[in-house]
């Protein structure tokens, strides 16, 4: 199975699995704006890529449902957050109006708070053993904390208007939008069992796709489509930020998201090498989700 086929599959599934958690009990607005921004849809590609290695692995996917969910739940946070006045100041996310903007300020920042507590909530409902869930709980506050996720968002802010060099832009997107990544992969690779040498490729590999992504990204903010990507273009230019395209030309940034790739790929070809049974099918049509034409 390739991830495109995975993907149709388990998209809808997952979807309407992270929407039903959220229950109204709170007798105020809140969970509709909590529901609004998970609605707006986007890719989910970090709970998929978890519950794909999970799959690659040929364990059980539902076991990681909300653990893939949590993710997803510190993901849309983590936007709602980056939408406020006070940070980014956009108006659009995913095709529709921002959560602040939809809501109020104050709400959207209630609705991020409440996503970010609820996911550590989530794990703890699971069918995982004990120790799995700590591992997993802790794992993921300290890749969504100060030293993972907010850490990266505080330096590519203070990072605006600044000349950066390649190595700091990495430092900065290796954080804010690498480690929910990496926390993917750790995932689930903790959910299926992996031995420590395999789960050592699969940080690699998370590494990797982290930094490619990104180049995407910036890449696509400066030739996508805003209709297409369901978001404004040409923000990072106007927040005086520091970029792959800006700091290496849109030539080379493409070249090294591939050569990114490519290095990724040949991790996932060590862990077949070690377990027979990996499905690197899954792993590699991913990746290629992410290739651009040099």
């Amino acid at each position: 199975m390739n991830f495109q086929e995975f993907y149709q599959n388990e998209y809808e599934p997952f979807e309407t699995y992270s929407l039903n958690l959220i229950k109204d009990r709170s007798g105020t607005v809140i969970e509709e704006a909590m529901k609004y921004s998970l609605e707006a849809g986007g890719k989910r590609l970090r709970p998929l890529l978890l519950l794909a290695v999970i799959k690659a692995f040929d364990k059980e996917i539902k076991v990681g449902y909300p653990v893939a969910a949590a993710l997803e739940y510190i993901h849309t946070y983590s936007l709602i957050h980056d939408d406020l006045p006070a940070m980014d100041d956009d108006d659009m996310r995913r095709g529709k109006p921002t959560n602040h903007i939809q809501f109020s300020e104050s709400t959207a920042i209630l609705a991020g708070d409440a996503l970010l507590t609820y996911a550590f909530e989530v794990i703890t409902s699971s069918e995982i053993e004990p120790s799995k869930q700590i591992r997993l709980i802790r794992e993921l506050a300290v890749t969504s904390g100060y030293e993972g996720m907010i850490g990266g968002q505080q330096a590519d802010m203070d990072g605006e208007n600044a000349s950066l060099t390649i190595e700091e832009l990495e430092s900065i997107h290796a954080r804010k939008t690498g480690e929910l990544i990496r926390y993917a992969m750790f995932a689930g690779g903790v959910i299926a069992d992996c031995e420590s040498s395999e789960r050592v490729l699969l940080e690699n590999i998370a590494k990797k796709i982290g930094i490619a992504y990104q180049i995407r990204d910036d890449i696509l903010d400066v030739v996508g489509d805003a209709n297409e990507l369901g978001k404004a273009t040409g923000a990072d230019s106007k927040l005086g930020k520091s970029t792959y395209p800006a700091l290496l030309g849109l030539k080379k940034a493409k070249e090294r998201l591939q050569t990114e790739l490519d290095t990724a790929k040949k991790s996932v070809d060590q862990i077949k090498q070690l377990t027979p049974t990996f499905d690197a099918r899954l792993l590699h049509s991913f990746i290629d989700t992410l290739s651009m034409d040099v």
